[in-house]
């Protein structure tokens, strides 16, 4: 419902201060207008000034998405198969109770049998409150086991904070004044738009923006030119770069002596990366690497700043921690830290004083320390038996804010898993997503217009402020309030699930934010450095950037940044001789807004982009139907025949619903559930294919 067409006539139009739910370093402030209790537009809040007014489009269209005719509205229970999708409607009450006894039942065998009940969640919303707040309250009372979030950002985010000390770098409005801005692993365009502004008005004043990233994005065509890489290749142009700043002697010495630590064994290791190495390893030219070398170099002599700009693509690969240690190093050789418009941004969520305790409770576990299992080895999790290693199999399953059936690696394992008889499970969701058809119960949740929330973000340093708009559809609660139900259903009297929304948001930040403030403009901008390491003091053990990590050499690990191979190097295949990344769709979000129409008319139908040289070897043209696969399963869908895919690389566009493709699968049917070097995430973009025809044309 995008009109007003409806509204009674004396509706008199007002405007509710909102934030942006998703998964996006922008995390925007939000204005509903609402009339006669429906909202009637979104859009960006011009008194924010990261926001400037501007939406995506995906999050512009979010009434479309909210008034949605399949929207959930009302508690379903399953009545046929697993993932059949068959379901009858019942009420929260008798839906409620049968949850809890479930649950009970499985819970009460044994001392520490509830860990056979696991929660999965992720970024559905980055509310601090929707999120992990009253669900962590009631899954620690539970017992149940612990959830590592991996899938997304862990491996960059342990990369970060073992060279910088946390998930800290540049304040992102002052890449306005950067005269090099190397956009690293990021389609700024469609994933980080609000960066891509200060980009932009740097570009004006002369900066060069350089892309590096495998695919020729909309980013890449913006910026002065375009390093398409390998993927899992980005340490070893790292290294290369450290490489030539040495030998060229492009180097802030006084920096490196004060500021940092470990730099004669760095110096080593990276005088063994020769443009010509890495050219090799990378698959670009020599000239390429010196080129971007002397660019970065002369920043140095000519005291100009230049920053980087990371995102989260480029870590999701066997060596991902790695590479992201050893591009956080770059800063610190040429100084760049000493001007604010200089350094590298991946993350900046280690700003926000998130008071996790007081939310979450983790007291609440009373002592017991239930088994964490990692969410990118779902698959492997849902069809492990019970074992002394193990522990209990897993009996249950809790969904909210996520949709593992598309969305986590090897796919084909994880329905599997999901298709068990004896697993039960509850899914709390907007829609009958790829998960919510094995659910034994679905329970409707409100979405951002509906409910209370307080939002950090990672790619600014402004905490934001989520009101209500209008009031929930149907029987739709808050996440918050089901599982404050599901506890009184269990018997929890613990006072804290006493707390109303409201409450939680004063108590996400404390005293550190002022939350009148937030009441009042919707977000509050955090007391940072400008040059947060001009003169070192990086939140690191030693203070200094950490070229060289105790840490990790405790655990036996490298103490050294190195390039680390894909696990699934693309030179030494024969079978699979193709190397897969898949970058989000422009207009969808994960598998959010997969479903919304006008989106899907932007984005048509699932597509697997490929080099013309690629195609040409195996007599497939634009609009053909190709087979994707490899050991783990295959994946039917329409090939595009594109400059955007560079030689030996396909590119499959988006986490469409596997319901919606062809043959009931995505891309996620072939990724792996190999982990990342550092901090067990997945590495999707560390995937080999073979693509043929499939004898259909359209």
């Amino acid at each position: 419902m995008n009109s007003n067409s409806s509204l009674p006539s004396d509706a008199t139009p007002t405007q509710v201060l909102g934030a942006c739910p998703h998964d996006c370093p922008d995390t925007c402030s939000m204005l509903t207008t609402v009339a006669g209790g429906i909202a009637i537009k979104v859009q960006g809040n011009p008194a924010h000034p990261h926001t400037d007014g501007a939406l995506c489009t995906k999050v512009s269209r979010y009434t479309e998405r909210t008034y949605h005719p399949e929207r959930l509205l009302h508690p379903l229970k399953r009545v046929g198969p697993k993932g059949a999708g068959q379901f009858e409607r019942v009420s929260w009450g008798a839906a409620l109770q049968d949850i809890a006894a479930r649950l009970q039942a499985i819970a009460s065998r044994s001392e520490d049998a509830a860990q056979a009940i696991l929660p999965y969640s992720y970024a559905g919303t980055m509310g601090l409150v929707q999120g992990e707040s009253m669900s962590a309250r009631f899954l620690h009372k539970l017992g149940a086991s612990r959830l590592d979030r991996t899938i997304c950002s862990s491996a960059g985010g342990e990369g970060l904070t073992q060279t910088l000390g946390g998930k800290v770098g540049m304040r992102v409005e002052f890449f306005a004044e950067s005269r090099l801005i190397l956009i690293w692993g990021s389609n700024s365009i469609a994933s980080n738009l609000h960066f891509w502004r200060y980009a932009q008005i740097a570009k004006r004043n002369g900066a060069k923006l350089v892309c590096i990233d495998p695919r020729k994005s909309e980013t890449a065509d913006k910026c002065h030119e375009h390093i398409a890489l390998l993927p899992g290749t980005d340490g070893a142009l790292a290294l290369a770069l450290m490489h030539e700043l040495i030998t060229n002697d492009w180097l802030d010495h006084d920096y490196l002596a004060q500021y940092t630590l470990g730099w004669e064994l760095l110096r080593e290791r990276a005088l063994q990366w020769a443009p010509e190495r890495a050219a090799l390893v990378c698959g670009i030219a020599p000239e390429q690497v010196r080129a971007l070398a002397r660019d970065y170099g002369a920043c140095v002599a000519g005291g100009a700043p230049a920053a980087i700009r990371m995102n989260y693509g480029m870590q999701r690969v066997h060596g991902g921690g790695n590479a992201v240690r050893l591009i956080a190093c770059l800063p610190a050789l040429i100084g760049a830290w000493r001007h604010r418009a200089g350094g590298v941004l991946l993350s900046s969520s280690g700003a926000f004083p998130v008071q996790k305790a007081a939310l979450q409770r983790p007291d609440l576990l009373a002592g017991k320390t239930p088994r964490t299992l990692n969410m990118s080895t779902l698959g492997d999790e849902l069809l492990r038996p019970a074992s002394a290693v193990f522990g209990p199999a897993i009996e249950a399953l809790i969904v909210y804010n996520s949709n593992p059936a598309a969305i986590a690696p090897e796919s084909g394992k994880v329905v599997q898993g999901l298709s068990r008889d004896d697993l039960f499970t509850v899914v709390l969701e907007h829609f009958q997503t790829d998960t919510a058809d094995y659910a034994d119960y679905l329970l409707p949740a409100t979405t951002q217009l509906e409910h209370w929330d307080v939002h950090s973000s990672y790619g600014h340093t402004d905490a934001l402020l989520n009101r209500p708009a209008i009031a929930p559809l149907g029987e739709a609660k808050p996440n918050t309030q089901i599982f404050r139900e599901l506890a009184g259903h269990m018997g929890f009297t613990d006072p804290c699930f006493a707390d109303d929304d409201a409450a939680l948001c004063r108590m996400a930040y404390g005293d550190a934010v002022d939350f009148d403030e937030l009441l009042a403009k919707g977000f509050a901008t955090l007391r940072t450095p400008e040059a947060p390491f001009a003169h070192g003091n990086f939140p690191t053990p030693s203070g200094q950037c950490e070229f060289f990590s105790a840490r990790l050499a405790a655990l036996g690990l490298d103490g050294l940044p190195s390039h680390v191979p894909n696990y699934e190097a693309f030179n030494t295949s024969t079978q699979y001789p193709l190397a897969m990344i898949s970058p989000p769709a422009r207009n969808f979000l994960n598998s959010t807004f997969v479903n919304v129409p006008s989106l899907q008319e932007m984005e048509c139908e699932p597509v697997m982009e490929m080099h013309a040289a690629d195609a040409a070897a195996r007599a497939i043209q634009s609009g053909d139907i190709v087979r994707v696969f490899n050991a783990r399963g295959e994946y039917r869908c329409k090939a595009k025949v594109s400059s955007r895919a560079r030689p030996g690389v396909v590119n499959g566009l988006g986490v469409w619903w596997r319901k919606l493709g062809l043959s009931g699968t995505n891309v996620n049917q072939l990724t792996s559930q190999n982990l990342t070097d550092l901090g067990g995430g997945p590495t999707f973009y560390d995937c080999l294919v073979q693509v043929v025809a499939d004898g259909k044309r359209c």
